[in-house]
C-alpha cells in the first residue's frame, strides 16, 4: 500500500480561517496518525485576490496553532514547486493530449456571447450551461475567428450521458449526471489553467493518495473525475467535510460576527492554541466516549474519518470560552500574564516598560482572575475595579452599605488598616479577624461589607489577594470616601 499523502492547498487571500483551519488540521491529525505526509500547496492563480502576505498568514496560523507540515514553499520538497503560479509550465503537456486525443477544444465565444447564451436559456426557465457552440469548429471557423484576434479558451468536452460515481470517505456513494454540468473551461484566454484543471494536475504530479476538503467542493468532484480519467491518471480518494454552521444553525459568511472566525483573531485575544485546535478538532469529528478535552497527541491517536459526521458541525463560542477557560486554569500563570499584559498596556493600564515590582504585581492580578479567564483579553474589564479613582455601587450594593453594621465594620477595618505594621496577603487575614473581634460582626456582613465598599462588588475573587492589589493607600483612602 503507497504511503498516506495529503494536502491543504488555500488560495492566500487573507488570513486563516476557521473553516480552511479545520481542513489543514484533519490533514494533519490523519498524516500524522498513518504514518503519512501532510503538504501544504498554495492556488494563487486569481490575481485579483491574491494578497501576497497571505502566504505567511497561513503558514504563521497554522503553526501558532500546532500544525507542522513536510512539504511547502518554506522547507520546499521533492515536487515542488508549491505556488501553483510557479508550476504553469508543468501543465501544459496535459492541455496538449487532452487537445490532441479530443477530450478539450477551443472555444472563441467572447463574454458578450455567453452572457447572450445564459440569458437565452433563464428566459426559457433551463439551468445556464454551456451549450457546446464550439464543439465542432470547422478549420475555416477558427481561421476567421483567429483572424479577429480572438483569444480561445479551452474546455472539456463532457460527455454525454453517463453517470459518474465515486466513494467518498465520508459521504459514501456519490453520483453525478454528465448532462447536466456543461462543457466547462480549463484553460482561460490568457494561459492560466482554471481551479478544476490544475488543482487535479497539481494533485496528480504530488502523489495526492487523499483529497479532504469542503462540501462547496462537492459538485467539483465529477469534473476532475472525468479529467483524471480523459488523462489516463489515477484518481484519489475523497471526503467532504460538511458546512460549519454558526450558533443560529445557519450558514456560516464573513460577515457573521456572532463568530471570531480568523485563527489570527484568537492570537490576538489571548486564547491557548491547545484549545482552539482541540475545539476545532471537534468540528464534525466524534471521538469516542465522552471525553472533551485532549491533547495534540491524543487527538492524532484518535482520529478517523469514519467518525467525521456528514451532517453540518455548529460552531458554539461558549463552548470554546468553556474550553480556553478550562485550558487557562490549568496553564502556568507566567505563560497567562504574557499573553493578558499587552491587552492591560494598550488599554493605557500599565506602562510599556514595568519594573520588577510592577512584573509582580500583574502576575498576582492575573493569578487572582485565571480561574475565570475564558481568553487573555478579558483581563481588562475583569481587573477595571484595580485602575479607576471611584467606586460605584448599583442599587443592592447601596442597600447593603445602608446597614446599620456597615459604618461599624468600616470604621473598625479602617482603623487596622491605617496602624497596621505591615499590609500583606496573610496579615490582611489577621486584620479582618481583629474587625470580627471588635465589632462582633462575622460571615456576609463581615467579608461582603468590605468587599463591596472597596469594589463595588458583591461577589469577586479572593478578598485577601483583592485588598492586598489595591494597596494599603487606595483601600484607605476608599474607606475614609465612604465613611
Amino acid at each position: 500500500m503507497s504511503k498516506l499523502r495529503v494536502r491543504y492547498a488555500p488560495s492566500p487571500t487573507g488570513h486563516l480561517h476557521i473553516g480552511g483551519a479545520r481542513t489543514a488540521l484533519f490533514d494533519y491529525l490523519l498524516a500524522r496518525k498513518e504514518g503519512g505526509e501532510f503538504i501544504i500547496r498554495f492556488e494563487d492563480t486569481d490575481q485579483t485576490r491574491h494578497l501576497e502576505s497571505g502566504i505567511g498568514s497561513q503558514l504563521d496560523g497554522l503553526k501558532w496553532l500546532g500544525v507542522d507540515w513536510d512539504e511547502s514553499v518554506d522547507i520546499g520538497g521533492p515536487y515542488g514547486p508549491y505556488r501553483q503560479t510557479e508550476r504553469l509550465d508543468l501543465y501544459q503537456p496535459f492541455v496538449e493530449q487532452l487537445l490532441r486525443e479530443g477530450s478539450a477544444y477551443r472555444c472563441y465565444c467572447t463574454e458578450a456571447d455567453l452572457e447572450q447564451e445564459r440569458a437565452a436559456q433563464e428566459a426559457a426557465g433551463q439551468m445556464p450551461m454551456y451549450s457546446g457552440r464550439c464543439r465542432h469548429l470547422t478549420a475555416e471557423q477558427i481561421a476567421a475567428f483567429e483572424a479577429e484576434g480572438r483569444k480561445p479558451s479551452i474546455r472539456f468536452r463532457v460527455p454525454a450521458d453517463q453517470t459518474i460515481s465515486f466513494v467518498d470517505r465520508i459521504r459514501e456513494q456519490v453520483e453525478f449526471e454528465t448532462n447536466g454540468i456543461g462543457d466547462f473551461i480549463i484553460v482561460r484566454p490568457d494561459g492560466i489553467p482554471t481551479y478544476n484543471f490544475a488543482v487535479i494536475l497539481d494533485d496528480h504530479l504530488m502523489k495526492i493518495s487523499l483529497v479532504i476538503r469542503g462540501e462547496e467542493h462537492l459538485t467539483n468532484t465529477p469534473r476532475q473525475i472525468m479529467m483524471y480519467e480523459a488523462l489516463g491518471l489515477p484518481v484519489p480518494e475523497f471526503a467532504h467535510l460538511a458546512l460549519i454552521l454558526n450558533q443560529d444553525r445557519k450558514k456560516m459568511s464573513k460577515r457573521d460576527e456572532s463568530i471570531i472566525q480568523f485563527i489570527e483573531q484568537y492570537r490576538e485575544l489571548g486564547y491557548l492554541p491547545e484549545a482552539v485546535m482541540n475545539f476545532i478538532a471537534l468540528l464534525g469529528w466524534s471521538p469516542k466516549g465522552e471525553e472533551e478535552i485532549f491533547t495534540k497527541e491524543e487527538l492524532i491517536a484518535q482520529f478517523d474519518l469514519d467518525r467525521v459526521s456528514k451532517s453540518p458541525a455548529v460552531f458554539d463560542m461558549d463552548k470554546l470560552n468553556w474550553m480556553n477557560n478550562q485550558y487557562i486554569k490549568k496553564a502556568d500563570t507566567d505563560r497567562i500574564t504574557a499573553l493578558a499584559l499587552p491587552h492591560l498596556q494598550q488599554a493605557g493600564r500599565l506602562p510599556e516598560e514595568l519594573t520588577a515590582e510592577q512584573q509582580q504585581w500583574v502576575r498576582s492580578l492575573v493569578g487572582l482572575y485565571q480561574e475565570q479567564l475564558r481568553y487573555a483579553a478579558e483581563i481588562v474589564p475583569l481587573s477595571e475595579l484595580f485602575f479607576r479613582e471611584d467606586v460605584s455601587y448599583d442599587e443592592e450594593a447601596q442597600t447593603m452599605l445602608g446597614e446599620e453594621h456597615a459604618p461599624v465594620v468600616l470604621r473598625s477595618f479602617l482603623e487596622q488598616v491605617e496602624g497596621a505594621a505591615e499590609f500583606s496577603v496573610d496579615a490582611l487575614k489577621g486584620l479582618i479577624k481583629s474587625v470580627q473581634t471588635a465589632t462582633g460582626y462575622k460571615g456576609k456582613q463581615l467579608f461582603m461589607t468590605i468587599r463591596v465598599a472597596l469594589t463595588g462588588q458583591m461577589h469577586g475573587p479572593d478578598l485577601n489577594m483583592t485588598l492586598f492589589l489595591l494597596g494599603r493607600e487606595t483601600v484607605a483612602a476608599r474607606l475614609k470616601k465612604l465613611l
